[in-house]
């Protein structure tokens, strides 16, 4: 091994193994800095014996054997340790030494647990008595182990002012005597507070960098990501963190559709949402589940997830429940009341109920301290500004964000969009002069009004009307969410402040063509059954005509009909020499059983009837039945193992990623194999079968056994009984089930 080699294999094990080397080393002597200098020793001696010894079977354990040899030797020669490091330094240095002992022997004798010394860690580099800066330098650098420069290219200060920061931070703990613990009653809370923060802070500088030529700074983002996941796993029962694993989960499945092609950032809305991370959220997902699990009030964390949650179940913008939304910031600010989340909140109610919702809560803050400098206040008054047609005074506030950003494609984007408003502020000037050389004229010989006139006294605004509409008490809470995606499309596209009464049933058909042309024919009934019941109630007020949806068809809803897969080709599969035992067996049990997918994966190996080829699905209280070919695999596949899941995983879980024990095999370690990776398994296999190239699913693996089975005459009782269907009705696709007319008395 080269030292170049040597030098890339200890940087990567010291990433890994510093925090708990240093968490450990900072029990033994009591101070941070001493421990980080007697850590580094141990990396000088690994640069110097690796390239020639070779990289040990564990190095993280000699890393530490190496570092807790120097801590001794540092406490035989002070000997003013208290009497616990005395008595520590006396037991290691009488034993006898001859070099070959086991290190796991030496990594044995710190008593405790690894984990609670990184979590003491944390809690003692993210102190409050260091400021907020040092705070995230000395957690980056110990926890984190993130060289000097690494910390200062991340957040575009010189090297020389974060290790300035670091040694400052060291002596201030130093000097305040700030003990090696985990606090307890109120000063954990506080404290974790504390810890909380400081991840949150590396995470956001990050995902929006404050400066530079990037939006985001991924490394910090997968570094918070990290740091959050350990204390999830040293923190069991705590909600906030969880909360924020789970908030930075799914904030971090938008990152690879958050930029443009040149790196310009594409808002929320525009963002091309099959580019999010499934896997991150669902991790996300689970990680707001173990929160809620943990009890307590909902803190500010929680609360956030919960909002990320909302976008993350969105499958477009326009699904996105901003009623829903909008409640969760309001219960934030009464948890968090700072100005920030307010202007979050304004965003939330001009999405929900319009963007002068939004504003009147705006202007609240433009005279905040805090926000003087916030370039985001202005952008979001811009954006409200325009929406509501006020472009010259949505120009000057996104010249105004643009001078506040010091990040370069965020202006980039704000001037861009100032000049569209300066573009639009050209036109209506336009506009109002022809109306202004009009105006004598008769109106009944200019014909409609124009799109962008204001609502004079006594007229009804589109988006006034739009609010009224959706306050009715008897309307459910799903169908608002329904009729609010329909309507918010017209005011964006109409105008909030256009009187109804100038709004015509062709204006309302260019809308609906640009919006939902292409879409399916249930989205687009859907739509037309708001408009139509929006158009009948403001009828029956005088405020409109209720034939604005005339020109809008519905549209046919043909049932889809799943074609079931041509036999030759599953006995082609079944015969494919390359196919794994695990989803031969599969594959095969779910054909032969014609059940769902997630039924036979819930199977354990103790529910098995292999003798009667059946097994038990007891959350369904039903038998799945199988035939020889499964019979014939299922021993192979279960070999020596007698209890735990029948189909595992590829590999053991991460720490993080521990499932119930109920879904783990005590035999393997490996868990349950999960839905969504058969799936993937079985599409990727049949990608060649399918003339279409996109494989296929394993729902249409089992309509394909009960449309064979239907081919060769079996009855609907007889296919309920194998299948576990509840109704014969919905075996209608299948075989014919009969009408009460057709039984016999």
């Amino acid at each position: 091994m080269t030292f170049l080699d040597a030098h890339r294999v200890v940087d990567a094990v010291w990433k890994m193994e510093s925090a708990r080397i240093v968490a450990g080393l900072v029990r033994m002597v009591g101070d941070v800095g001493l421990a980080e200098e007697l850590a580094q020793d141990a990396v000088l001696a690994a640069l110097e014996q690796w390239p020639e010894a070779g990289v040990p079977d564990n190095p993280g354990a000699w890393l530490m054997a190496i570092a807790k040899r120097r801590a001794v030797d540092h406490l035989r020669r002070e000997e003013r340790r208290e009497r616990g490091q005395e008595l520590l330094a006396h037991d290691l240095g009488t034993r006898p030494d001859d070099g070959e002992r086991d290190v796991d022997d030496l990594v044995d004798a710190l008593d405790g647990e690894v984990g609670d010394d990184v979590l003491r860690l944390m809690f003692v580099s993210c102190h409050p008595v260091l400021s907020t800066e040092a705070r995230v330098a000395l957690t980056l650098r110990l926890i984190g182990g993130l060289r000097t420069d690494e910390i200062a290219r991340a957040f575009l200060v010189s090297e020389s002012a974060v290790a300035q920061r670091i040694v400052r931070a060291k002596r201030a703990l130093s000097d305040a005597h700030v003990p090696f613990e985990v606090p307890s009653g109120p000063e954990r809370a506080a404290r974790l507070s504390s810890v909380l923060e400081v991840i949150y802070l590396v995470f956001n500088e990050g995902y929006a960098a404050t400066a530079g030529d990037d939006l985001m700074r991924p490394s910090l983002c997968l570094e918070a990501l990290r740091l959050g996941r350990v204390l999830a796993e040293l923190t069991p029962d705590e909600a906030e963190v969880h909360g924020l694993v789970a908030l930075m989960e799914l904030q971090q499945s938008r990152s690879a559709a958050r930029t443009g092609p040149s790196g310009e950032p594409v808002v929320l809305h525009e963002q091309n949402r099959g580019r999010w991370d499934p896997l991150l959220i669902r991790r996300g997902f689970a990680a707001l589940l173990r929160a809620r699990q943990a009890g307590g009030p909902l803190g500010p964390y929680v609360l956030q997830a919960a909002i990320a949650a909302c976008h993350a179940r969105a499958a477009t913008p326009e699904e996105t429940d901003w009623p829903q939304i909008a409640a969760l910031y309001e219960a934030l600010v009464r948890v968090l009341p700072t100005p920030v989340v307010q202007l979050n909140r304004a965003v939330a109610l001009a999405m929900a109920y319009g963007p002068r919702a939004g504003l009147t809560l705006v202007d609240t803050l433009t005279g905040e301290p805090a926000l003087k400098g916030y370039h985001l206040l202005p952008a979001v008054r811009g954006d409200l500004l325009a929406r509501l047609g006020r472009h010259g005074e949505a120009r000057a506030e996104f010249e105004r964000a643009a001078s506040l950003t010091r990040n370069t494609p965020e202006r980039a984007v704000l001037l861009r969009r100032a000049a569209t408003c300066a573009e639009e502020a050209t036109a209506e000037a336009a506009e109002a002069g022809r109306e202004e050389a009009t105006e004598a004229r008769p109106a009944k010989a200019i014909g409609q009004p124009p799109a962008g006139r204001r609502a004079a006294d006594g007229d009804v605004t589109l988006g006034r009307a739009m609010g009224l509409f959706l306050a009715r008490p008897d309307l459910r809470a799903d169908t608002v969410r329904s009729y609010t995606q329909t309507l918010s499309r017209l005011c964006r596209h109409l105008g909030e402040d256009v009187p109804l009464r100038d709004v015509t049933s062709h204006r309302v058909a260019e809308v609906f063509a640009a919006a939902w042309g292409t879409a399916a024919g249930a989205t687009w009934n859907r739509h037309r059954a708001a408009l139509r019941s929006f158009a009948s109630w403001a009828a029956e007020r005088g405020w409109a005509t209720a034939d604005l949806a005339a020109p809008l068809d519905r549209r046919p809803e043909p049932r889809a009909r799943t074609r079931p897969i041509d036999r030759s080709r599953l006995e082609s599969l079944w015969e494919r020499p390359d196919v794994p035992l695990r989803e031969r067996t599969l594959w095969l049990l779910l054909y032969e059983s014609a059940a769902p997918a997630d039924w036979a994966l819930s199977l354990n190996v103790e529910d098995l009837d292999l003798p009667g080829m059946r097994g038990e699905v007891k959350a369904r209280r039903h038998w799945l039945r199988w035939q020889s070919g499964t019979a014939a695999l299922l021993p192979l596949l279960v070999g020596d193992r007698r209890r735990g899941p029948l189909f595992l995983a590829d590999r053991r879980p991460g720490p993080g990623r521990m499932p119930a024990a109920a879904d783990l095999c005590p035999h393997t370690g490996r868990g349950r194999l999960s839905y969504e990776r058969a799936e993937y398994l079985f599409k990727r296999a049949t990608r060649d079968l399918d003339p279409e190239g996109g494989g296929y699913t394993l729902h249409r693996l089992r309509h394909s056994r009960l449309a064979h089975l239907g081919e060769d005459g079996w009855s609907a009782p007889m296919l309920m009984s194998l299948s576990g269907h509840a109704s014969a009705r919905t075996l209608h696709g299948f075989v014919r089930v009969p009408r009460p007319a057709d039984t016999v008395a």
